[in-house]
């Protein structure tokens, strides 16, 4: 099933626990001869962290609180990232979060915390879970199975080898064999849906970071949204067009065989899987392939992809109302080849059961839709030179005292460890800085706290938006220098900063 929502995955809400509070502070220009570290700014300071920067302020501690990393696996990927699902009639809602939508710690913010303080920041889902047994590259894109496939084929072979059963009951134990099998061929043409969609992307440039077949079907994570409507359209329409080949051509095999053949009923039993899987996949309604055609129309009559999003969202609501109510109406009415009369006691649950599960899905994946879409709107509004915070430069064996006091004369609030000839070589962590107790940092020389400076750590002050937070992902730090094209030294940017900002812009209405 084509996942609208899988683009990134930040929700706007409350900011709380967006703030790295450090020590209270004295203010600049207090009684104390050697200034305090204040504690960390709020959102709405985030703003002004720039080499322009409030008057007085002083390197702060983004690292007192836990340090930033993507969210586990399957949950939050990185800003910007499409996800195209197939569904093996569909797919189960991502895992529950406990932590309020809008929180760093909740899965789908981009910079969910990892917790140890020691200068790590976002790293690729894929670096800390891999999310199941790899079973090859096809195209150079990871395909991985999860856990939760072992379930459905499990489920599948059950369900099916008992239908097998009545069908060709000289099987007798062998059907389960047989049913297996019809669950491996199954999620085989699943995986034929995602390559397609795989395929797509990579025609259109778009990079893809791994394909998961996973308990209702897949998932093919694309990292970067379509550039026009009409590439949208494409992606999304070829992973279905693929699964209608694929039932056509075992519709042809099954002409050629005998339908009560072990062949036969497996050639029947793909085919009609396959169709539900376009015909479901089809409907116009988001996170379906048939939503993401509907928001390409929409974005290109319109010229708004946001309005695109939108109105396919709220269509997939819609189909997700009607999925609840109208799929145990169509199955006690035998509309559904069932048979009325067996349609009360355990059928009946398990239809409203699986009613359940396929309305929350699309409703979920609706929702989600709109979450990144406006995580999209508001990426540009990160920007490294409006979020960078002034800093002074300071040669290694500069006692933090006096290093703070030059802050404070200068209204900086970061320090940046420089060699003889001026070369910056690390940038003191604000953690560390907190953690030296007032009456010590007359003898410490903030070389000690510094933490060297590596090229990743250097980026421009001309990045915003996606390529401002992949660049911070590609180098995980807490600080990182930020440079003209000149090479010149603009300030220091903290990713706690940026965390604060996008939160900020995320918790604004579109």
């Amino acid at each position: 099933m084509d996942g609208s929502g899988g683009r990134g995955q930040p929700r706007p809400g409350n900011d709380e626990s967006a703030e790295h509070t450090g020590p209270e502070a004295q203010a600049p220009g207090g009684t104390g001869d050697a200034p305090t570290t204040p504690s960390a700014p709020t959102p709405a300071d985030t703003q002004d962290a720039r080499p322009e920067g409030p008057e007085g302020g002083t390197p702060q501690d983004t690292g007192a609180g836990p340090d930033h990393g993507t969210a586990p696996d399957g949950q939050a990927p990185a800003p910007g990232q499409d996800r195209h699902r197939t569904p093996a009639h569909t797919e189960p809602p991502a895992r529950p979060s406990h932590t309020p939508p809008g929180h760093p710690d909740h899965p789908d913010h981009p910079f969910a915390h990892s917790g140890d303080g020691k200068g790590q920041a976002p790293q690729r889902p894929e670096e800390r879970k891999r999310g199941g047994l790899l079973m090859g590259r096809p195209f150079g894109v990871p395909v991985y199975v999860a856990p939760s496939w072992f379930l459905v084929a499990i489920l599948i072979t059950w369900v099916f080898g008992g239908q097998i059963d009545r069908v060709l009951p000289e099987l007798g134990a062998a059907s389960y064999l047989v049913s297996l099998f019809f669950a491996v061929a199954f999620y085989a043409s699943v995986l034929v849906h995602e390559l397609a969609h795989t395929l797509a992307a990579l025609r259109f440039k778009l990079p893809v970071r791994r394909i998961q077949l996973q308990f209702f079907g897949g998932v093919s994570e694309i990292e970067k949204e379509a550039e026009t409507p009409g590439r949208e359209f494409v992606l999304a329409f070829v992973g279905p067009l693929l699964s209608l080949v694929l039932a056509g051509l075992f519709y042809l095999g099954l002409l050629a065989v005998d339908p009560a053949s072990v062949p036969g009923v497996l050639l029947a039993g793909l085919m009609v899987s396959n169709l539900i899987v376009a015909a479901f996949n089809l409907l116009p309604g988001l996170p379906l392939d048939g939503g993401r055609m509907l928001r390409a129309v929409v974005w290109a009559i319109t010229g708004r992809p946001m309005t695109g999003t939108v109105a396919a969202a709220w269509v997939g609501r819609a189909l997700a109302v009607c999925v609840l109510i109208g799929l145990p109406l169509l199955t006690q009415s035998g509309a559904l080849g069932s048979d009325a009369v067996d349609n009360v006691g355990m059928d009946t649950v398990l239809d409203a059961l699986l009613a359940a599960i396929l309305a929350a899905i699309i409703w979920t994946g609706a929702g989600n839709s709109l979450r990144m879409a406006r995580l999209r709107e508001h990426l540009p509004e990160l920007r490294a030179r409006t979020l960078t915070r002034r800093a002074v430069p300071v040669e290694s064996d500069t006692p933090l005292s006096e290093a703070l006091r030059r802050a404070n004369a200068a209204g900086a609030r970061a320090l940046v460890v420089v060699d003889a000839e001026g070369v910056p070589v690390s940038l003191v962590r604000e953690a560390a800085i907190v953690g030296v107790p007032e009456h010590r940092r007359p003898w410490v020389p903030v070389g000690t706290l510094a933490q060297d400076i590596t090229e990743g750590m250097r980026v421009s002050a001309e990045l915003a938006g996606e390529e401002l937070l992949d660049a911070l992902r590609a180098t995980p730090a807490t600080e990182y220098l930020v440079v003209e094209e000149t090479g010149e030294i603009y300030g220091v940017l903290s990713a706690a900063d940026v965390e604060r900002a996008f939160v900020k812009a995320m918790a604004r209405p579109s």
